[in-house]
C-alpha cells in the first residue's frame, strides 16, 4: 500500500526554500518517491495554519520513513528550517 508524506509549509526565505526543494527532490527520487501535488492551498473549512502544501508519494510506509530518516535528507533539514516553517505528516 502506498504512503503519502503531506507537508504544510509557509515560505520564509525564497532562495533557501528553492535550494532546499532541489536538494529534497534528489533525496525523494533516490527513495523512489515522487511529488504528486504542490502549491498554494485554499481552505474549504476552517483556517489553514500554512499557506502551501506538498504531497509526496512513496511505495509504502517503510520507504517513506527511510527517506525522512536518511542521512541525505537529515543533512538538509537545517536548510529547510531557514527556508520555511513546515509540518510533515505521514499517511499510510
Amino acid at each position: 500500500m502506498s504512503a503519502l508524506v503531506v507537508v504544510d509549509f509557509t515560505p520564509k526565505d525564497k532562495e533557501k526554500m528553492q535550494e532546499y526543494g532541489a536538494s529534497a527532490a534528489v533525496t525523494i527520487a533516490q527513495h523512489g518517491g515522487e511529488f504528486i501535488a504542490k502549491g498554494k492551498i485554499e481552505s474549504l473549512a476552517a483556517q489553514a495554519s500554512h499557506s502551501m502544501k506538498a504531497v509526496i508519494q512513496f511505495a509504502d510506509l517503510e520507504t517513506a520513513k527511510r527517506w525522512y530518516l536518511s542521512d541525505e535528507y537529515q543533512a538538509i533539514i537545517p536548510l529547510r528550517e531557514q527556508g520555511m516553517d513546515a509540518k510533515f505528516h505521514l499517511i499510510g
